[in-house]
């Protein structure tokens, strides 16, 4: 009986096999267990458009996120490091964007003007996680809990007194406003368990940050009423309930961080002299309508009904993270990653 011969190809590639194996052999399982640790961690980045740092430039204009590529993920990435897949995206919510696509309405830039029929929905964020994943870094709640309705009725409220009073603070801590705004509060806690628990399925060998809001206006000195590169026509005794909203929302993220094992990244302690009304280089926060800040020279011309809000800003930043303000977050949060990724690299890699 002849024997069987083995193909070329196939012996060609049991020799490298066998060269290979042994070259592992000899530099042992220190080298092998060190070669493994270059491989980059898998970091996804998820959030709001605090996380995306929509309006600093350079921002990515194809899909209605805004999503800056100065933003604190894409910087932590690069100094820690890592393999960044970053679906952050602006006016997501935890539902609407974290737990499940982000419709269409619900994707507003920059920029600001969408192209005809509208930008495509976007795929729950969740989707981008796997096993494989390492790191998490999520920023949400803000959008869910209706920041900009309360921030906008603020506005209004402010604007029909001419700054005096604090009608917004009543608004919301009595009657139908206070109501509705501990349902809104009850519902986002809910929410937030909800996402942290997928993540866990999803992600279970994931190190996970939840990373809190920074100061907006923790004090107003220095706030002129009708300014809009501040806060526009929020009454200035409004700002106090404004900023005790912020901490509360915070403390809610906090507590879900602790709940689910989660790190939690103070972005607001940081950034306290450093609000709305700060001036020059000391203010890393957008008013209303305001100069846009980062590299390079791209533009987001007032739409809609920003061409109705006075002042000279160049766009409707509606009170985010300028770049000195994304400088700060990736700081913050790069301080929080590191001993993470550390964990992370010793435990699985």
């Amino acid at each position: 009986m002849s024997r069987l011969r083995m193909p070329a190809t196939v012996r060609a590639s049991l020799a490298v096999a066998t060269a290979f194996a042994a070259t592992l052999s000899a530099l042992g399982p220190v080298s092998a267990a060190r070669a493994a640790e270059e491989q980059p961690l898998s970091y996804v980045a998820m959030g709001d458009s605090y996380s995306a740092n929509v309006f600093v430039r350079p921002w990515d204009d194809n899909d209605g996120c805004g999503r800056s590529f100065r933003n604190y993920p894409h910087q932590v990435a690069t100094q820690l490091g890592l393999d960044l897949t970053d679906v952050t995206c602006g006016a997501a919510e935890v539902r609407d964007g974290i737990l499940q696509p982000q419709p269409s309405n619900k994707l507003l830039g920059p920029p600001s003007t969408p192209p005809e029929g509208g930008w495509p929905a976007k795929p729950a964020q969740l989707d981008a996680l796997s096993p494989g994943t390492d790191v998490v870094s999520v920023g949400i709640g803000g959008n869910s809990l209706g920041f900009g309705t309360i921030v906008t009725q603020c506005l209004e409220r402010g604007a029909a007194t001419i700054g005096f009073g604090s009608p917004c603070t009543k608004h919301y801590t009595q009657g139908e406003g206070q109501a509705w705004l501990a349902a809104q509060f009850n519902r986002l806690d809910a929410e937030f368990g909800q996402m942290m628990d997928e993540i866990g399925v999803r992600a279970p060998n994931a190190k996970v940050a939840l990373v809190g809001y920074p100061a907006i206006v923790a004090q107003n000195s220095g706030c002129s009423w009708g300014n809009f590169h501040q806060l526009g026509t929020v009454a200035k005794g409004d700002m106090p309930w404004l900023d005790g909203l912020e901490r509360r929302l915070n403390d809610l993220i906090k507590r879900q961080a602790d709940l689910h094992g989660a790190t939690y990244v103070d972005t607001y302690t940081s950034s306290v002299d450093h609000g709305v009304c700060a001036s020059g280089d000391q203010k890393w926060m957008y008013g209303v309508k305001d100069n846009l800040t980062g590299d390079g020279d791209q533009t987001d011309p007032p739409a809609g009904l920003c061409k109705e809000i006075p002042g000279t800003g160049e766009s409707c930043t509606f009170v985010h993270p300028n770049a000195s303000g994304a400088d700060n977050q990736a700081q913050q949060v790069a301080a929080a990653l590191e001993p993470l990724r550390a964990i992370a690299t010793g435990a699985g890699r």
